[in-house]
């Protein structure tokens, strides 16, 4: 018997450790041989589980991971698939360290249609439980539908391949329903929706992104902001028409991942290192914000406040955008979530104008009641109540002559009234810095608001404008 009994622990051990793409995967994402599995042997009432669960260590920090096995069962969500995540969620809350899904299943076990309804909820409400405690990382390596697809999405981060699908309602219904969308539920759709904060060019190149993330987060919300060996950058072109170049210039080299670059035209966000320490650099592209940009950047500084990772805000934006139709949509909403994500935020917050800093969009990103802890500002940059060709209009009107255009008056108003050196002088900005010296004022900026503490009134959470 006993003999009997180590033959079936053999055949059963042989069974588990079978390669698939959904170990293969789980293999990538953690440091050579660190990968530990947990309850390998769990099984549902049709055969396996369909998910593979564990943990060890990504870059030499510990984190949990989970891994759908579509080709088991069809990776479909049953109480036993259940039973497996949760323990990964009960076991990162409990230690402080990040969890990585990801996400190839064809949805639910039908046969057990109650429970698996019930994993769902389950898994949704462990996601929400976890979010701004510890980092969770999403990434869609296959299909993921249906309440996977809302599981996914609440994670801090989402990762898709090019060939992996996330939507509610697969498109083949939508389809028949007359809804026929070129492209529905693909990466590039979810990129440009915003959904997907990167995209990978298969499997194993988004697994390599979440370990490059995870590198970038400390392990919970209690822990500093990551510190790194750091690299100088390279000479870099600082204009404040280039956002992305001016980054580049700031972040020290190599470190620079930017997120949701297929989202929000106006805006960009990445996450860095400057001088050694993570930072978020947020920044706007000299047009008017829209509502994608707002939502961009509002989820940005949300997810680097939670970890408290420092926020670099580099402004240059007239304003948001002027749009009757945008307003009916939800513009005004979108903004009062920015300009509360914002106030709320309790992380260093430093602020840089590069070029124009308008009415509202100064008062959400730069302004002293949004919470800014430093301001600067390069010497061309323009601080204005209003959009300085409408300054001119309302209140210099007497200033536009034969011998002097409008646009000469505008030039003018910037040159004076809205210049750097006039909003410096009635203490709107602490300095006015040159942009080549831009990384540095900021390196010694981090540095001493590294040891930053804020307290805010005792509620549950702030309502934000949804």
């Amino acid at each position: 018997m006993g003999g009997s009994a180590l033959d079936n622990l053999q055949q059963a051990k042989e069974e588990i450790s079978a390669a698939s793409d959904a170990r293969t995967r789980l293999e990538l994402l953690f440091d050579e041989g660190s990968f530990t599995e947990m309850d390998p042997f769990v099984v549902s009432p049709a055969g396996k589980a369909g998910v593979i669960t564990g943990y060890g260590t990504v870059n030499g920090g510990l984190a949990y991971a989970f891994s759908q096995n579509v080709k088991d069962e069809s990776g479909a969500m049953g109480r036993a698939q259940w039973a497996k995540i949760k323990k990964v969620y009960e076991l990162a809350l409990k230690t402080g360290c990040p969890v990585v899904g990801i996400y190839d299943s064809m949805g639910a076990r039908l046969a057990e249609a109650g429970e698996a309804l019930a994993g769902y909820g389950e898994l949704l409400k462990a996601a929400g439980n976890l979010s701004g405690v510890v980092p969770q990382i999403a990434v869609v390596a296959g299909v993921c539908a249906g309440a996977a697809a809302i599981a996914a999405c609440s994670a801090d981060l989402v990762i898709m391949s090019e060939g992996a699908e996330l939507f509610l309602t697969p498109p083949f219904i939508t389809k028949a329903k007359g809804d026929n969308t070129p492209g529905a539920g693909s990466a590039a759709n979810a990129a440009k929706a915003g959904v997907a904060h990167l995209t990978a060019a298969d499997d194993k190149a988004a697994v390599e992104a979440a370990r490059n993330l995870l590198s970038m987060l400390p392990a919970n919300n209690l822990e500093p902001a990551v510190q790194f060996e750091f690299g100088e950058p390279a000479p870099a072109a600082f204009t404040a028409q280039d956002m992305p170049a001016v980054a580049a210039g700031i972040a020290d080299a190599g470190s620079l991942t930017e997120l949701q670059a297929q989202f929000g035209d106006g805006a960009y966000t990445a996450l860095a290192a400057v001088d050694g320490t993570t930072v978020g650099l947020a920044a706007t592209k000299g047009a008017p914000l829209t509502a994608d940009d707002c939502a961009k950047l509002a989820r940005f500084v949300a997810l680097c406040d939670a970890f408290h990772i420092p926020v670099i805000t580099l402004v240059n934006t007239p304003g948001f955008k002027q749009s009757s139709k945008g307003e009916l949509a939800g513009s005004i909403r979108e903004a009062a979530k920015l300009a509360h994500i914002y106030a709320e935020a309790t992380t260093a917050k430093i602020s840089v104008i590069t070029g124009e800093a308008c009415g509202a969009a100064y008062v959400a990103l730069a302004g002293r009641g949004s919470g800014a802890d430093l301001v600067f500002a390069w010497p061309e940059a323009v601080l204005s109540a209003l959009e300085p060709e409408a300054a001119v209009a309302l209140m210099g009107g007497d200033s536009i002559t034969a011998e002097n255009s409008r646009e000469q008056a505008v030039a003018e108003y910037k040159a004076t009234q809205a210049s750097a050196l006039a909003a410096a002088r009635t203490g709107m900005i602490d300095n006015i810095i040159e942009p080549q010296a831009t990384r540095a004022v900021l390196a010694d900026a981090l540095n001493m608001l590294a040891s930053k503490r804020e307290h805010k009134l005792p509620k549950k959470h702030g309502n934000i404008p949804m």
